[in-house]
């Protein structure tokens, strides 16, 4: 072969190659990821309106209803009364007569410490007491017949009268020896035995009255003027499917001005002792009932721009209203102006709904 015809070969060989890589290296387009149509694109051309497919939603016709405005907060619920009881005086504990976890009435004798001397000391001035008395009958007998002095005769009678006052003395360090409800409650688990010690400092028990119950909770600053003695409540605690109803009997003075709350107190009679002092309570405060009012749900409102909207369901299309919005709860919205009785607003979907967007209703709330 000639060397002419090699080259020749060669440098064909060469382009295919070239224009063969070239091809390769050109971007393709995959038939079986383009769009079939333009209904499979979203809600027709420009993404809105049009002849697109229509967005499943649901609805809600527009009614009068009774709307009650209310707030909720927290509250932890406290005891009537409480107290750590403890001896007045000192001494060795003899008796213990409570049992613990049980109901007590005021003045009801709980413990007591030793005491023999006082009890040694008493029965001496008793003593001493019938002959005070006795001399100074004889010493007034003397004296009416002049056969005495009143001087003799009122030193009788002021030996008679420190006598009685020693006494009563007596007496009441023997009532500091006991331990005595104070109130009716409920009493917890005792801490000290028979044979100890007392001292003021030790705390024999915990006694509890648990009826009625207060609830204690805190509203924001702006609700102070609503919170006032008569105002009544609802609340609700934890492992209770019921709800308890309670009245407002005192407030705080002044707004909290670190935490710009109020502060308040209900009453509640717990009269079957359900609830325990400690739990907390999640409370319902009623504000004003409204009976004629138009409500929508919350997530119907669209805020656009500083101006409230809904979409009302019209000819099969949603068409937006710019609405008046009054009192809010957590779910509802009242609407003051916008919308009349009889209107279908849509409820759901609303971050997808523009002018005009055709709608199916797939549940209409009446």
């Amino acid at each position: 072969m000639k060397k002419s015809v090699k080259i020749g070969l060669v440098t064909g060989i060469f382009a295919i190659c070239i224009v063969g890589g070239i091809w390769y290296l050109q971007p393709k387009v995959n038939e079986d990821l383009e769009p079939k149509g333009s209904a499979e694109k979203g809600f027709g051309k420009g993404g809105q309106g049009g002849q697109g497919k229509a967005l499943n939603v649901n609805a809600k016709i527009m009614h009068a209803q009774t709307l009650t405005d209310e707030f909720t907060t927290t509250g932890l619920i406290l005891p009537d009364e409480e107290v750590d009881l403890s001896f007045e005086t000192s001494g060795k504990i003899v008796s213990i007569s409570f049992k613990e976890g049980s109901v007590v009435r005021r003045g009801q004798l709980l413990a007591k410490v030793n005491d023999s001397p006082l009890q040694a000391q008493l029965k001496e001035l008793r003593t001493k007491l019938t002959l005070a008395k006795n001399r100074v009958y004889r010493q007034e007998q003397l004296l009416k017949s002049d056969a005495s002095s009143r001087e003799t005769y009122e030193e009788a009678t002021t030996n008679l009268a420190t006598l009685e006052a020693e006494i009563e003395t007596v007496k009441a360090s023997i009532s500091l020896t006991e331990l005595r409800a104070p109130f009716d409650g409920v009493i917890g688990l005792r801490q000290v035995s028979v044979g100890a010690y007392a001292t003021p400092s030790l705390v024999v028990a915990k006694l509890t009255k648990i009826a009625p119950l207060k609830i204690e909770f805190s509203v924001p600053e702006r609700y102070a003027n609503e919170i006032t003695s008569g105002v009544a409540l609802e609340f609700t605690v934890e492992g209770f499917l019921d709800s308890f109803q309670a009245k407002i009997y005192a407030a705080e003075s002044a707004v909290d001005k670190d935490q710009h709350v109020f502060t308040a107190r209900a009453l509640y009679p717990n009269s079957d002792r359900k609830l325990k002092p400690g739990q907390y309570a999640s409370i319902q405060i009623q504000r004003q009932e409204i009976d004629d009012a138009l409500v929508v749900p919350s997530e119907a409102i669209v805020p656009e721009m500083g101006i409230d909207k809904v979409f009302c369901y019209r000819s099969g299309k949603a068409v937006p209203a710019d609405v008046k919005a009054g009192i809010r709860t957590d779910k509802e919205v009242q609407i003051l102006s916008g919308l009349k009785e009889g209107d279908t607003i849509i409820t759901s979907g609303t971050l997808q709904l523009r002018t005009d967007l055709p709608v199916t209703l797939d549940e209409i709330e009446k």
